[in-house]
């Protein structure tokens, strides 16, 4: 459990806020590259750590995030004609490149030298792995962009969707890193079978193990941490473990074990400390990895039938019980919520906006939730006395991260097969 001090700590990501800041201090994924693809597309509408800004691209393809509202009479630059190489406003006609710098203000006068004085206020874009991400923080401390760890080269599929949930972030990232309710809340989809390690194909995940009940162990790294579920294998169990080695990396990103076919990624990015943008990746060889249109549908998170069009907003709410289907239920589907994501997020909304961790009670397979715990909230504190933010080491390379499953001796330990660098560990 944590203090309720503690709690708001780790889950208010405004200005200000020491979470806030330590996330300020990476770069942040404000949105999905499709959804400002075209130049002179409509300006979009962007919402980030309780923060409003407004991204376009221009008619020669630059990229272009600004805060939302026109510096002049603040007008929502959102509503603004996004033509001729830059945003104008459509209160008065004043107009702003993608550099934030103004370029024209029809209601002053000719040669007014107000336009050298006024600007709008620009962030450092960068376009990555089929997001485009922002540096939120001071702009004269903008460190180099680093490629997130499921987009290592330009080869790479990254087949990515998005949810908008009415969650916090810190609740549904403790959902990302927390292997033991996989067995229970998915194992309709996550299917047990004797296969080698874990496998996948269009209907179903595949693992080689019926345990429910996983041995969890962790180990902190200079990114942030990484955990073992070790479970019995279905074949070899006396002499052999199952082993899915979670990553967390601070403070967006988790990585989960692969299959055969793909590796798994979720972002989670705050919206507000009570929304949160989801996002759930594929990623891989192209010849092995969905495609963005048959990873949603196979997720049943499809824009226009499970989510609301320009939006990202579930349609799967408390009021309609997230479209559970109770006959589904008694013909054995566990949950009777199709697509994995979604059975995640009728737990994570079931919950309230922000857990009150002052009063859950946690378990042996929590292990993996106390670590994030204790770890994102002492890390939140050391930037609000001035440290450095956890996982913000320019050295620190994060396309060498990856999460790790299989069947493996007993004897082998399973630090010594994700080989990071590490600071402490625990059972």
């Amino acid at each position: 459990m944590l203090t309720t001090e503690e709690n708001k700590t780790l889950v208010e990501a405004g200005p200000g806020t020491p979470m806030g800041t330590l996330m300020r201090s990476h770069w942040t994924p404000v949105c999905l590259i499709e959804e400002v693809a075209e130049p002179d597309c409509k300006p979009l509408l962007v919402e980030a750590l309780g923060e409003r800004y407004v991204a376009f691209r221009d008619s020669e393809g630059r990229l272009g995030l600004l805060d939302e509202l026109c510096p002049h009479r603040k007008a929502s630059l959102v509503l603004g004609r996004n033509e001729d190489c830059g945003l104008r406003c459509l209160y008065h006609g004043w107009k702003f490149d993608v550099t934030g710098k103004t370029v024209a203000m029809a209601s002053e006068p000719e040669g007014s030298p107000l336009a050298e004085k006024v600007s709008a206020r620009s962030y450092p874009v960068r376009e990555c792995g089929g997001f485009v991400w922002a540096w939120l923080g001071a702009k004269e401390n903008t460190p180099a962009f680093r490629r997130p760890p499921f987009a290592p080269n330009d080869d790479v599929r990254v087949s990515i969707l998005k949810i908008r949930i009415p969650a916090n972030w810190a609740q549904i990232t403790e959902g990302q890193i927390d292997s033991a309710h996989s067995s229970s809340l998915h194992s309709s989809d996550m299917v047990p079978a004797r296969v080698e390690g874990a496998a996948a194909d269009g209907k179903s995940w595949y693992r080689p193990s019926t345990d429910k009940s996983p041995r969890m162990q962790t180990q902190t790294t200079e990114y942030g941490f990484h955990y073992a579920a070790i479970r019995r294998p279905i074949k070899g169990a006396a002499t052999h473990n199952y082993i899915r080695v979670t990553e967390y990396v601070a403070p967006y990103f988790s990585l989960i074990p692969p299959n055969s076919s793909y590796q798994v990624a979720t972002v989670v990015v705050p919206i507000d400390d009570e929304t949160s943008a989801f996002h759930f990746i594929a990623w891989g060889d192209a010849e092995t990895t969905p495609d963005t249109d048959s990873w949603r549908a196979f997720n049943h998170v499809v824009p226009g039938v499970d989510l609301d069009e320009g939006t990202w907003a579930t349609r799967r709410t408390k009021e309609n019980w997230f479209g559970q289907d109770r006959e589904w239920m008694k013909e054995g589907n566990f949950t009777g919520i199709a697509g994995i994501p979604n059975q995640d997020i009728a737990m994570w909304v079931s919950m309230g906006a922000k857990v009150d961790r002052s009063k859950d009670i946690l378990g042996a397979s929590d292990l993996a939730i106390v670590e994030f715990r204790r770890l994102m909230v002492d890390a939140a504190q050391l930037v609000a006395e001035g440290g450095p933010a956890i996982g913000a080491n320019p050295d620190i390379v994060q396309t060498n991260i990856a999460s790790y499953e299989g069947v493996v001796s007993k004897d082998v330990d399973w630090r010594d097969l994700v080989g990071a660098d590490t600071q402490t560990a625990a059972e």
